[in-house]
């Protein structure tokens, strides 16, 4: 049996750590990247990057009074199958042990048909809203991914470029940012869903910018901005991050256009698998009535296709405290945080 080798990672591996996250079996996740988790920090949780043997893992680290510390490990760990995950489960539970830590989240993309009931876990609802997704395969060439596309993507995207929309990559400066802001939380509010503070988008868009790996683009009708999009790459791996457009339907196909040129974008970048993060789940992609039916209707226009993950699961370190956490603490802190902050918890 091979022996692991489970430790904090060095200064050294930390300042390269998104070349270890891409080295991982699955090539890694965008949020395992070193950006994602020091965003992290700046919300008030303590980053943790963890090495078994190869393999890189990232967590976020807070303390609850009187039980211990919990660990998040968004989008990992980094895994191939169930008989893999098993091995980084047992690893992940006697590291955190030696820590003070009394139960770990995860996330692993790992089919949502895997069984993963001879692990211990307790399920849990995921974090990050991608756990069902659709991608873009941006292997083929430009051309072919765009015949490739579903008819009423690639109807929508002409038919912008005919009418006049133009999209533009745009720097990430106060005034860009807050027009940003300033759709998404028009978009949020017609969806449903929760934003965060403008400053936090901020800091999110400057950091990736910063080192390459993130844009942001504006899709542009009669002189005005209608919609907007912020991409990153890492790797062979790109994601849709943030999407928002104006409520009133003044271009058909904008954000179609706008997502073409994010694709073009990822694919100079070295992307080869897009993200478009975040859809319902396979049973209810269709469903008229699911809050995030018009997400799925404009996400599906660029590939028919559903990728579903298992969602996410508790590692219980301590067993009653990570009980007690799952079953009652958990949504207590989450709801009297965000009544303090206006935020997600995590």
């Amino acid at each position: 049996m091979k022996v692991m080798n489970v430790r904090f990672a060095t200064d050294t591996e930390i300042a390269d750590w998104n070349s270890f996250v891409t080295a991982n079996p699955d090539g890694g996740n965008i949020l395992q990247g070193r950006e994602f988790i020091e965003q992290k920090v700046l919300a008030g949780w303590t980053a943790r990057y963890i090495r078994i043997n190869e393999r890189a893992v990232a967590v976020i680290e807070k303390n609850i009074p009187l039980l211990g510390k919990v660990w998040y490990c968004p989008k990992g760990p980094s895994t191939t199958s169930a008989g893999d995950l098993k091995t980084l489960v047992k690893e992940l539970r006697k590291f955190a042990q030696t820590n003070g830590v009394f139960t770990i989240k995860i996330e692993p993309e790992l089919d949502y048909q895997t069984d993963l009931s001879a692990l211990g876990l307790l399920p849990t609802q995921p974090i990050q809203y991608n756990y069902s997704t659709v991608y873009v395969d941006l292997s083929p060439s430009l051309n072919d991914i765009l015949a490739g596309l579903p008819q009423n993507g690639r109807h929508a995207i002409r038919r912008a470029e005919r009418d006049g929309v133009t999209v533009k990559a745009v720097p990430a400066t106060d005034e860009n940012c807050q027009i940003m802001y300033d759709l998404f939380t028009g978009t949020a509010h017609g969806a449903g869903f929760a934003i965060r503070p403008p400053e936090y988008y901020r800091n999110f868009y400057r950091a990736y910018e910063s080192v390459g790996t993130g844009q942001l683009f504006f899709a542009y009708f009669d002189g005005k901005v209608v919609a907007g999009a912020f991409a990153m790459v890492l790797g062979t791996k790109s994601m849709y991050k943030d999407g928002a457009s104006v409520r009133e339907r003044t271009a058909y196909g904008a954000s179609h256009l706008l997502q073409w040129h994010v694709i073009q974008w990822a694919k100079e970048h070295g992307s080869l698998n897009h993200d478009l993060a975040g859809v319902p789940p396979i049973k209810d992609i269709k469903n008229p009535d699911h809050p995030f039916s018009g997400l799925a209707r404009f996400k599906t226009s660029f590939n028919k296709d559903v990728t579903q993950y298992v969602g996410a699961f508790e590692i219980p370190v301590v067993g009653w405290k990570a009980t007690l956490w799952h079953r009652y603490l958990e949504k207590l802190v989450r709801k009297l945080y965000f009544m303090k902050h206006k935020e997600s918890y995590y």
